[in-house]
């Protein structure tokens, strides 16, 4: 028989003890504090700690950021990229400036404007055959989250096939896509950071949501100049969405440690530049802080994802093809109350994140002033009080209740909610 020599018998106990606990951590048996007793020992009265998995792209950030745009596509093997923009874009002069970056870094791109609002599955496949016709690799988006969105959609047939509504729900992309580089012209969307892709099924009328790993994109060109030349009802609503991204990422049922610094900190950012980029359209620092305020929202909602402010804008969308972030930033308050109902404690980091002194306030008051003050930011920025003002009637109700139940993003929302409570969520807001 061979005997180990004591130091590696004492090492190999160690090495056991140690996975041991690690075992117990991930088994939620062991409790976590800041500090650490010694080698292998972690105390805490707190509650048990969880894996946590934070899955961004390469961030280039800042005023001019444009500029690294062809870089961006070559690093990612990019010879002849696929730009998808929309006219509203190429209008206002950017489309113009990235084709020029990507022709000076030796690039032959092909451009494809065939997008709107909200995009449509019908022009999802257009804009896939022309990219297939054309002979192209990586895909570039500059644009708001519906160019990105439908970029997305297209790498996703250009090697998963079929239809792009067949991919709706989680993880049902298969093979990996081609390299993904954005550039958003909007500060709120995250298309340019997340996992999701939501595009309008026009034959129900329903807002599909695909969630995927593999639709994170590869490089995020974040780049405040292009966030001058969006129309104030824009502005507004994609500035809500990313709010809406940040409160719903921090009270989602999967949120962590890493989505919650991002989520505070980007709902501090949001709710204090928003109303000045309405009233100064071109001064810098309000549009870099609203660029990082949708960046790290972004950030935090695709690792945590979402809950029911979303699951029931995406309804409304897809029936009336309306403003994504104004129904978001009618929603959000109702949905803010109706979450306090279960787990009002996670708004009052929130609400200190806002500015709202929580002092000698109960958690569910906490939540009550949060979801005035939303409202309050809401009716700042010129967003209608309720549905109604949108098209929504009483008798579309029972229709958007019941496919809110079956959107993804419902999944992770810390309030349990039948069809008869979301039901009374739509009637509140209408």
């Amino acid at each position: 028989m061979i005997h180990a020599p004591e130091p590696a018998l004492a090492a190999s106990r160690r090495w056991t003890e140690n996975a041991q606990i690690f075992t117990d951590l991930a088994q939620g048996d062991v409790q976590v504090h800041s500090d650490l007793a010694g080698p292998g020992q972690l105390h805490s009265d707190a509650c048990a700690p969880q894996l946590a998995k934070f899955h961004t792209p390469e961030i280039v950030f800042g005023p001019g950021a444009l500029a690294e745009l062809g870089h961006a596509a070559l690093r990612v093997g990019a010879r002849r990229p696929f730009l998808i923009s929309d006219p509203g874009i190429e209008q206002a002069g950017w489309v113009d400036e990235a084709f020029d970056h990507l022709e000076r870094a030796g690039l032959h791109p092909t451009l494809w404007t065939g997008i709107t609002p909200n995009p449509k599955d019908y022009e999802v496949d257009k804009a896939f055959h022309h990219y297939e016709e054309s002979g192209c690799d990586v895909i570039v988006a500059v644009g708001g989250g519906s160019c990105i969105d439908a970029a997305k959609a297209v790498a996703i047939l250009a090697r998963n096939g079929g239809n792009i509504l067949s991919y709706a729900g989680v993880d049902r992309v298969v093979k990996p896509i081609p390299p993904l580089v954005m550039a958003p012209s909007t500060s709120g969307t995250g298309a340019d950071v997340s996992q999701f892709a939501v595009i309008t099924d026009t034959t129900e009328h329903v807002k599909v949501t695909i969630i995927s790993r593999t639709l994170v994109p590869d490089i995020t060109v974040v780049d405040p100049r292009l966030l001058i030349t969006m129309p104030d009802e824009l502005n507004a609503a994609t500035g809500l969405d990313a709010l809406t991204h940040a409160i719903e990422a921090f009270t989602s049922r999967a949120h962590n440690r890493l989505t919650d610094l991002h989520a505070l900190h980007a709902a501090r950012l949001i709710t204090q530049n928003l109303g000045e980029t309405m009233v100064h359209r071109r001064r810098a620092e309000p549009r870099i802080a609203m660029a990082q305020g949708a960046l790290e929202a972004g950030m935090a909602f695709t690792n945590a994802i979402l809950g029911i402010v979303h699951a029931m804008s995406h309804q409304v969308g897809g029936l009336l093809d309306a403003p994504h972030g104004v129904l978001n930033g009618i929603l959000l308050p109702h949905g803010i109350r109706f979450n306090a109902g279960a787990a009002p404690e996670r708004f009052t980091p929130l609400a200190r994140a806002v500015g709202i002194d929580t002092d000698d306030m109960t958690a569910g008051r906490v939540a009550d002033v949060l979801a005035d003050r939303v409202r309050k930011l809401a009716d700042d920025v010129g967003v209608p009080k309720g549905l109604a003002a949108l098209g929504v009637r009483e008798s579309d109700i029972p229709i958007l209740a019941r496919t809110t139940l079956h959107d993804a993003c419902l999944a992770t929302n810390p309030r349990e909610a039948d069809e008869a409570q979301v039901a009374a969520l739509f009637r509140e807001a209408l």
